[in-house]
């Protein structure tokens, strides 16, 4: 939970890196609160609108994370837009994000201010 909310806190940051476990705990707590919102709104009979209220407060963060996930392989935050290509596009997005980390610093990463 905890990636989750370091991932809202930065919603808009999309300078710097983010790890593997960052990203993709951010993934799954989108997954599960998906999936909860999807059982109220069929339980209660009511139309998809927490969904899309959901969608819309996530939509930038899930930007942000996304981008920082690339920066922390080396890649620009643009590579986001491989993902319009039908079928081929995500799934080299999933590759992309599924990469290990840069072990040593790379462009991306945030200098380090000095008080």
């Amino acid at each position: 939970m905890k990636w989750y909310l370091h991932a809202l806190k930065n919603y808009a940051t999309f300078q710097g890196r983010a790890t593997r476990k960052e990203y993709w705990m951010f993934v799954l707590f989108n997954f599960i609160i998906w999936c909860l919102l999807s059982a109220i709104e069929l339980i209660t009979d009511m139309p998809p609108f927490l969904r899309i209220v959901y969608l819309v407060a996530v939509f930038i963060p899930s930007l942000a994370v996304t981008a920082r996930r690339l920066h922390d392989i080396g890649r620009s935050g643009w590579w986001q837009l491989i993902s319009i290509i039908p079928i081929a596009g995500a799934i080299c997005l999933l590759i992309l994000l599924c990469l290990r980390s840069e072990s040593q610093l790379n462009r991306f990463d945030v200098p380090n201010k000095v008080a």
